[in-house]
């Protein structure tokens, strides 16, 4: 965590997801696209990397000792961008331009535009890799920063996550940290229904990772997690994180169609209500 950020409780956490949420509602609808359900499930994992797990400094965004973080479903870059929007990394009412013309904040996140982004990401399945590169660049400089992937379970479907199992494995990467949004929903459907991938626990554990199984919307669950998987001298660990696809709003929950779909005026309206409802 940045020595600048005093450490916040579950509840202030949660409030800040809740605000992120608002957030991925308010830019998609804006830009008329742009992908809500993955961004809204993945809204507590956010909150807790962004303001209580990780080392980072909005004020040095690329400081050396920071802690990395890639998101490998690089479609859900809204979240991504409201959480770093509400760190401090720019300002919040620069989501608006989401995907609009001249608009650094595209509809996949870019490293070098946006503070905050270490890797460009969208090709589904190779986020993995770019971060097992980074942890294995930090165990050979000596340095004690973490990583952090952040997966969809739909992209495990791609057969280059599994060489890159192996590989942290192989090298010992006790410093990275995949975390896994276990929403069951992928553009096509149920993940079980298009390709299985049950059982993912074992199929972790038979690769050599560290395997920690939370409900993804418990912020306290996730840190306690985070704080496991640094505990760790020898493995990698992945959090796999049970999550409704678009979470906070009752009509995009396990809605697939809201995978990649804006709201309407009226659904607008009514996930605004929902969302403002539970924010302090």
């Amino acid at each position: 965590m940045s020595e600048k950020m005093p450490a916040l409780n579950v509840d202030e956490l949660q409030n800040i997801a809740n605000k992120m949420r608002l957030d991925v509602i308010e830019m998609t609808t804006a830009a008329g696209s742009g992908h809500p359900g993955g961004s809204l499930s993945a809204a507590d994992a956010m909150a807790a990397l962004y303001f209580r797990v990780m080392n980072i400094d909005p004020a040095d965004p690329y400081k050396e000792d920071r802690d990395r973080f890639v998101l490998s479903k690089g479609h859900a870059a809204p979240i991504l961008y409201a959480a770093l929007a509400e760190r401090g990394y720019f300002p919040v009412e620069e989501l608006k331009t989401l995907r609009k013309i001249g608009t650094r904040l595209q509809g996949h996140p870019a490293y070098h535009d946006v503070p905050g982004v270490e890797v460009t990401t969208g090709s589904l399945g190779q986020g993995l890799s770019m971060a097992c590169g980074m942890a294995l660049a930090g165990k050979i400089d000596g340095k004690d920063y973490r990583v952090y992937c952040l997966l969809g379970d739909g992209e495990l479907q791609e057969g280059q996550n599994w060489e890159a199992a192996m590989f942290a494995h192989a090298y010992s990467l006790s410093n990275l940290t995949a975390l896994v949004d276990r929403n069951r929903l992928q553009i096509s459907g149920n993940t079980e229904e298009v390709m299985a991938l049950d059982p993912l626990p074992e199929k972790f554990r038979s690769f050599g990772w560290n395997v920690v199984i939370i409900d993804g919307h418990n912020i306290r669950q996730i840190i306690e997690a985070c704080d496991k998987a640094s505990r760790s001298k020898k493995n990698p660990t992945v959090i796999i994180m049970n999550t409704v696809k678009g979470k906070g709003v009752s009509f995009m929950e396990n809605n697939v169609g809201f995978h990649g779909k804006s709201c309407n005026p009226e659904e607008y309206a009514k996930a605004v209500e929902e969302l403002k409802a539970v924010i302090r």
